[in-house]
């Protein structure tokens, strides 16, 4: 259960640094480095969610599915 309150966290934390990434963009008109800085936050995070969730499904703290449920599989006709 932490595992899927953390991705939630980090999920809301991309949004934010995303929306002050715009903020100094519009705000600095690109005369500071704080747009960059943000950007570079919210990409640093992106990289540490994916981890996060890869960590959740090695651990098996998050199930992975397919498109269809395991007992529908193999009922799909082929094509």
């Amino acid at each position: 259960m932490w595992i899927k309150v953390l991705i939630v966290v980090a999920l809301v934390a991309i949004v934010i640094s995303l929306a002050s990434g715009m903020v100094f963009l519009i705000k600095d008109k690109g005369k500071t480095e704080r747009t960059a800085k943000a950007l570079t936050v919210r990409i640093s995070l992106s990289v540490a969610l994916f981890g996060l969730l890869m960590l959740g499904i090695f651990t098996g703290h998050i199930k992975p599915h397919g498109i269809y449920p395991a007992g529908q599989a193999a009922a799909q006709p082929a094509k």
